[in-house]
């Protein structure tokens, strides 16, 4: 089984909502400490979105606080990214993650994370 798969993303415009899906593997998923999804645009570098503890806290970058909600199912081992108000600026290709070892203080830093997903592509268009 793959560790981490991503699902939900697509062409949309300016404005729009996607959710994002991140189907985990049991193991993956109860040996994190922490969960979190990541984009990478052309030509940039990857770059820290959101991150849930396995306690329920969450962290969101900037760009994208009070318009993404990141949550899980532990139930059903998925993590999700709720998009909302879909900017030009959010096109990327978004990955999950997690971090079996690293501390909750390095959750911004994609080092910290020791298992990612293929990504989906999300293109928000004007």
């Amino acid at each position: 089984q793959v560790p981490l798969e991503e699902s939900g993303g697509g062409l949309v415009q300016a404005g729009d909502s996607l959710r994002l899906s991140c189907a985990a593997s049991g193991r993956a998923f109860s040996s994190s400490r922490f969960m979190g999804w990541f984009r990478q645009a052309p030509g940039k570098e990857r770059e820290f979105v959101a991150v849930l503890s396995r306690s329920g806290s969450s962290t969101y970058a900037d760009s994208v606080k009070g318009r993404f909600t990141i949550s899980k199912n532990s139930r059903e081992n998925m993590l999700y990214l709720e998009m909302n108000s879909l900017q030009t600026e959010d096109t990327a290709v978004y990955y999950c993650a997690t971090a079996g070892r690293a501390i909750w203080s390095s959750q911004t830093r994609a080092d910290a994370y020791d298992t990612w997903g293929q990504g989906t592509q999300v293109t928000v268009s004007s």
